[in-house]
Parts: C-alpha cells; structure tokens; sequence
C-alpha cells in the first residue's frame, strides 16, 4: 500500500456548515466551515443501529484539513482512526472533526468578543445538525470530546461548560496550570516587542502579515499570547487586554485573574457536579513536553482527585509536544468503550 492511498474501511462525509453563532464575527472569519463525520463500517449497512459520537478538535493554528497531513513512516490521524475501527480494536461509532479556526489562530472552543462565538457553534449547532442528520445515541452518556494542545483545552472544559450534552473527554497536552505553561513567555514577548516592534503588538501583527509566518524568532510567543488573550481578556466592545506589561512581562493582576479563571484546573471545583457525571475522562502527555503540559496534567488530575472523580486514564509517556498523532488511537478506543450504551 502506497502512503498516499489509504483504502478506507469505513467512510467520510464532507460538507460545508454555515453558521449563524459565528456570522459578524468580530475577526470577520468565515462563517462557513468545513465540517467532517466519520460512518465506520457497517453504518450503511445496518441501517437501524445507532452510534455513540466522538467530536476532534484541533490545536492552536490547527485547521481541519491539517488532519490530513503525515509525518514520514506514519499514518495521519484519519487512517488511525479508520484503522482502528475497521480492525475492531473499538467499538463503532461516528466520529466529527471540527473546525474552530481563527485569524489569530484558535478560539479555545469559548466565546469570546474577542473572536467569536465558537464554543455555541460547537455545542448549539454542530452537535444538533449532526444528531439530526447521523444515526447518533443523541443522548450525552453516548457523546465525546477529544483534542491535542489547544484542542485538549477544548475537550476540558466545553464538558465542564455544557455537561448536559457531554459523557466523556480525552484531552492529549491540554492547555493547563497557566502559570507554568502560558507566563514563561510573556517576558519572551516583552524582549520581542522591545527589539522589534517599539511595543507595539499592532507592529507585530502588521509584520506577521506580510511575510511567511512563523519565520522569526519569537512569532510563536507572540501569536500565541495574542489569541489566548483574545479567547480569555478581550472587553466587551472586542478589545483584548493582555496580561503583562508589554515593557517589562510584569503581570497585571486584574487580567491575569481573568485568565485563571479559565485554567481547567482550577475550573473544577466550580464543576464537580458534571465531572463527576462522566463516564469517561482520559489524560496524556509527554514527560518532555516543551510547554511544561505534563505538569498541567498532573494538577488536572490531582484537582478531579480533590472532588471524588478517581476513574480516569491517566498517563505521563516518553515524547515532547508534538508528532504524538499514534496516542489519539488510544483515546479514541477509551472513549467508544466507555460511551458505548
């Protein structure tokens, strides 16, 4: 078998989903979306069965059509999947890739006036177009979230959000413990503003824009300190706050606090009642992770310990942040054993 022509077992449905939550949104990105769900095999044969449903989100930058790309020697994340479920290594179920992309390079499925509304697109209308139009269990015991980095920060907390519509969460070096993952590089920032851009993040975003992104050194801190500061501080009227000062990356107690306030760790207090409703909550990461996601894990799981929530998958592996697509697999079959009815 060629790399390049993965004979699929099962099938995947591809369409385009307008959306009204994110039209006007304030970046004035799409409000069309690509919009993939899996059918394993089977799906079209047995047309009275119904399926448990595992939604995929992506990363910081991710847009769907990355799912698609490979790394050499490896299977990309689709073929896993459909591998997966073609072998029977888990039970069937319909699998949805969703796209959150924004021009600033992820929502952190929330809504904010900063980006948009994505966490209602994901919840309020993605779910229910595909309830209505797959032969999904409908019900939340039956429904799941998975996703990596950024992607694992959504599959925390939109079950903590909305446990009504979810029974199960898989988050893979989920964004978590901000004061170890996210603070170390706003003084990376500071230095890039200073040297580059007079302190100005207007400068910054100017340049970006012009050239082959991410070909300075630096453009990771800033974009990502940017965005998340769009998803967790932006005012009302849309303006983003950040949470140091630009000088000197001495932090701003008032928008700090605003940014913990959506660390899943210290979320979960706050959200015992729908964690400790789950049927199913798998955590990974690599012991090497570049942005500390280990230790992150770690707090999320000792704070689900705090509140009686002790039946997890929990596990720490050898590898850093990136290239880990062969873990998702194992999520995966977590997830459809545990949701199954």
């Amino acid at each position: 078998m060629h790399p390049w022509s993965h004979n699929f077992a099962g099938r995947f449905d591809g369409t385009t989903f307008r959306s009204e939550a994110l039209r006007g949104n304030p970046l004035g990105d799409p409000d069309q979306r690509p919009l993939w769900v899996y059918l394993p095999p089977g799906y079209d044969e047995d047309t009275e069965r119904r399926y448990p449903s595992i939604y995929v989100v992506q990363g910081m930058t991710g847009q769907i059509d990355m799912w698609r790309n490979r790394s050499a020697f490896r299977k990309n994340f689709p073929e896993l999947a459909d591998e997966l479920f073609s072998t029977g290594g888990a039970p069937p179920c319909v699998v949805v890739w969703v796209d959150c992309w924004t021009s600033f390079g992820g929502s952190q499925f929330l809504d904010s006036p900063g980006t948009g509304r994505y966490h209602t697109y994901l919840c309020e209308e993605v779910v229910p177009w595909v309830d209505s139009n797959y032969r999904t269990l409908a019900q939340r015991e039956h429904r799941g979230i998975t996703g990596k980095s950024s992607g694992g920060y959504g599959a925390m907390v939109t079950p903590m959000l909305r446990p009504d519509l979810w029974g199960g969460l898989a988050t893979h070096s989920g964004d978590a413990l901000f004061e170890v993952c996210y603070q170390p590089e706003f003084r990376e920032c500071a230095r890039v503003l200073r040297d580059e851009y007079e302190g100005s993040f207007d400068r910054f975003w100017e340049d970006f824009r012009s050239r082959p992104a991410f070909t300075k050194s630096g453009d990771e801190f800033m974009v990502n300190a940017w965005a998340m500061a769009a998803c967790y501080s932006a005012d009302q009227d849309g303006t983003v706050r950040l949470p140091f000062d630009v000088a000197t990356g001495e932090l701003l107690p008032e928008v700090w606090e605003r940014w913990l306030a959506w660390d899943p760790v210290r979320m979960v207090p706050q959200h015992a009642d729908g964690l400790r409703s789950m049927r199913a909550i798998y955590i990974d990461a690599g012991k090497r992770d570049e942005y500390f996601l280990d230790l992150g894990a770690e707090a999320f799981r000792r704070a689900l310990a705090d509140i009686g929530v002790t039946d997890i998958h929990f596990e720490l592996f050898e590898a850093g942040h990136g290239s880990i697509e062969y873990r998702y697999p194992l999520a995966l079959e977590y997830l459809a054993e545990r949701l199954q009815p």
